[in-house]
């Protein structure tokens, strides 16, 4: 709690404009804190109060201020500000901040830093979108196998300065290929004259700079490592992805699947900054596909219309039945997709999977089915409840079998399986839901069709 008032007391400093209590209160808060508080005000407010802040503080606050307070920040302070922070980022943070911006902002950032750090951060963007190599950090602390541990320790204490983590030591050859790595601890505790190379021990964990930031995290989170290395098809040591970067990833990946499996467009931006015509086109595109499909739906009941006059009760239950067959579904859908994201299941389990879920579906078709019959008893009599029940069964287990395997085939078209939206599944569901439902009711109650 009183984290939280210490956050809302700088907000109301900045925006009240009272600059004078400014540096006591930064003085008291994390840089993530601050850049939160910042993130809450207005931009002219914003500039003056990040002036405020000692210039040690700078790089640090400005990594964690969201993408749309960074870019104008840049550009209200001048040349020699905007470098010096520019200079001090990290480099995952500098290129987070880069590759959000469009060509004219970003060749106007690229001027403000030194030579070395523009090819290396051209380097960083030539990788491909959400690849480990664009969110990698190069800053590292590299050790000769020849050196001594006298050597490693001094070279430890004159490179640290701007390193990110050095809990774990990369001990490279003279090509600059990985060889193992060394933990601090062990360096620490080492006889002065033994060989680094004599202190490397277990098997590597790597990955490539071109593979999917994804796989990064998932071997952070397997192996539970703190620095997992960056190396290029020769085994040369590009950088590292380090634990507080996948934890945005996996944040990422988490809120990008919940708008796909919601049915609308991926938001990158906070709701609080996106603007109505932006939310708006995320979301139009899937619910006009979605009328389009229901269209189908519709024309399932108009083809069953005699069959409806004849039997009134059955439109009571078409609500109870299309639902339990979406709901089913998306149950289904929602277990496999993550269970897909997670590396949990493969594509070539899928036919395990249909078995056991065919099973389970059986299982709660027949127990919803036992559930309605006595509903339909009520309502429309001994052959209604008959129609009602078996309909509820066949649906219930058609919505599971479609939920379950529509992530399978998207994933074999390599497409991302959180494709398998919610309202999708539901859609589907209830056509294949409307055609069973009236099909049984017309052979049973031996009303034809029109």
């Amino acid at each position: 709690m009183e984290h939280t008032q210490a956050i809302k007391l700088l907000r109301e400093l900045i925006q009240h404009e009272t600059w004078d209590e400014l540096p006591e209160q930064f003085d008291q808060l994390h840089i993530q804190d601050v850049a939160e508080a910042l993130d809450q005000c207005e931009a002219q407010q914003v500039t003056k109060a990040f002036a405020l802040l000692p210039e040690d503080r700078w790089a640090g606050v400005f990594a964690h201020l969201s993408p749309t307070t960074q870019y104008p920040l840049l550009e209200e302070l001048d040349d020699e500000q905007g470098r010096f922070i520019l200079s001090n980022l990290l480099p995952d943070d500098r290129t987070a901040l880069l590759e959000a911006l469009s060509d004219e902002p970003l060749e106007k950032m690229l001027r403000l830093l030194p030579a070395p750090q523009v090819k290396e951060a051209l380097r960083q963007l030539g990788y491909p979108e959400e690849s480990a190599g664009r969110l990698m950090t190069t800053d590292l602390v590299l050790l000769k196998p020849t050196w001594t541990v006298q050597q490693a320790l001094q070279h430890v204490r004159t490179h640290t300065e701007s390193e990110e983590t050095i809990n774990t030591l990369y001990v490279v050859d003279a090509a600059n290929r990985l060889i193992g790595t060394v933990g601090l601890k062990r360096l620490v505790l080492s006889e002065p004259e033994e060989k680094v190379g004599a202190l490397i021990s277990g098997s590597l964990v790597t990955v490539h700079a071109g593979d999917d930031r994804e796989e990064a995290a998932r071997l952070i989170q397997r192996y539970d490592i703190t620095a997992l290395p960056v190396i290029d098809k020769t085994g040369v040591l590009l950088g590292v992805v380090t634990v507080d970067d996948v934890m945005d990833v996996i944040e990422e990946e988490h809120t990008e699947d919940f708008h796909k499996m919601g049915g609308s467009g991926v938001v990158n931006l906070s709701l609080k900054d996106a603007r109505p015509s932006l939310l708006y086109r995320k979301r139009v595109g899937w619910l006009v596909l979605l009328v389009f499909m229901n269209i189908f739906g519709g024309a399932g009941i108009a083809y069953f219309e005699e069959t409806i006059e004849a039997v009134i009760a059955l439109v009571f239950f078409l609500p109870l039945i299309v639902d339990s067959g979406g709901n089913a579904g998306s149950q289904s859908a929602t277990l496999m997709v993550r269970a897909l994201a997670t590396g949990d299941v493969h594509a070539r389990d899928w036919l395990k999977l249909w078995g056991k879920e065919l099973g389970v579906a059986l299982g709660l078709g027949i127990t919803m089915g036992i559930a309605v019959y006595g509903l339909g008893l009520w309502r429309g009599g001994s052959e209604v409840a008959m129609v009602v029940s078996l309909a509820m069964v066949l649906v219930v287990i058609m919505g599971s079998m479609i939920g379950m395997l529509l992530p399978f085939l998207l994933t074999r078209f390599k497409m991302d399986p959180a494709t398998a939206s919610a309202p999708l599944i539901t859609s589907i569901a209830d056509i294949a839901g409307i055609l069973i439902y009236f099909s049984i009711a017309t052979a049973l109650l031996t009303i034809p069709a029109a």
